[in-house]
């Protein structure tokens, strides 16, 4: 292979793959963490999860810079969505019971852990991203309201009058956020309309 040829292999502008190396590495390692996790908080370590994974910690260092960083990066795949919200042909209850959910998921344990790791990490990008996870979700509610003529109120409003209330509710109060809680926020909001 010729230099030409090299500095095009090399380039770090080149996309992996889809499923190339690069995607089995982070599966590996993705998987180690979530086995690890399930054991002593203290084996969660960059060392621990490069031996489980079959990587050096370098590779590990290399792609996420910190241990904060990949449990944020583990944390947000685990957080998105496996699916569309229901559509029961009647949006306010799909958006109840969507929010329901929503809120039980995020005040348990592990949905508690997920968002401390997001939020643990050095960036916010990922904040952002799941952030972006349930504006989407809310969104594919909303279109199909607004293809039956109704008139649901926008996703930032939605953001700021249930999501956030939610997300501080489980991270700053003893009272939490479970599905009762949601269902009055849903109905309060909807009232006011």
């Amino acid at each position: 292979m010729d230099q030409k040829q090299s500095d095009t292999v090399r380039s770090p502008q080149a996309a992996p793959r889809p499923g190339g190396r690069a995607a089995r590495i982070q599966a590996a390692i993705f998987k180690a963490v979530e086995d690890l996790k399930q054991g002593d908080p203290a084996d969660l370590t960059v060392p621990a999860i490069a031996a489980r994974a079959g990587v050096t910690p370098s590779t590990i260092y290399r792609r996420w810079g910190s241990l904060a960083q990949l449990l944020s990066d583990v944390a947000v795949k685990r957080l998105r969505p496996d699916a569309e919200p229901d559509d029961s042909g009647d949006w306010r209850a799909d958006l109840k019971g969507w929010l329901e959910q929503y809120a039980e998921e995020m005040a348990s344990e592990p949905g508690r852990a997920m968002m401390r790791d997001v939020l643990s990490a050095d960036r916010a990008d990922n904040a952002c991203i799941c952030s972006a996870f349930t504006g989407q979700q809310l969104d594919i509610i909303r279109r199909r309201a607004l293809a039956r003529g109704e008139t649901p109120p926008d996703t930032a409003v939605l953001m700021d009058r249930l999501i956030a209330p939610v997300i501080y509710r489980i991270l700053f109060t003893r009272e939490g956020a479970d599905g009762d809680y949601a269902a009055g926020l849903v109905e309060r909001l909807l009232g006011e309309g």
